[in-house]
């Protein structure tokens, strides 16, 4: 649905009802549509163990060789 500005404000509440129920409200200035009225929705959030399963490392990635090259990564790396 369209309304127009002076209608939105007189009918706020029940725009906002109509988009609870996933209408879309479409605001207009002068017959222009400046803005819309939709259905908030609230952004998904990782929750913890979200990754476990979905991705794969090497068996040794906590090996002494695998940290001493890590190690030296850092402390033999050019200074700029």
């Amino acid at each position: 649905m369209q309304v127009n500005i002076l209608e939105a404000k007189n009918r706020l509440s029940g725009l906002v009802a109509a988009a609870e129920h996933d209408e879309e409200v479409i605001i207009a200035r002068n017959g222009v549509p400046v803005a819309k009225i939709v259905k908030y929705s609230a952004p998904r959030v990782a929750t913890s163990g979200a990754w476990k399963g979905k991705v794969s490392y090497s068996e040794d990635w906590n090996s002494a060789a695998t940290n001493a090259k890590v190690e030296s990564l850092f402390h033999d790396a050019p200074v700029a």
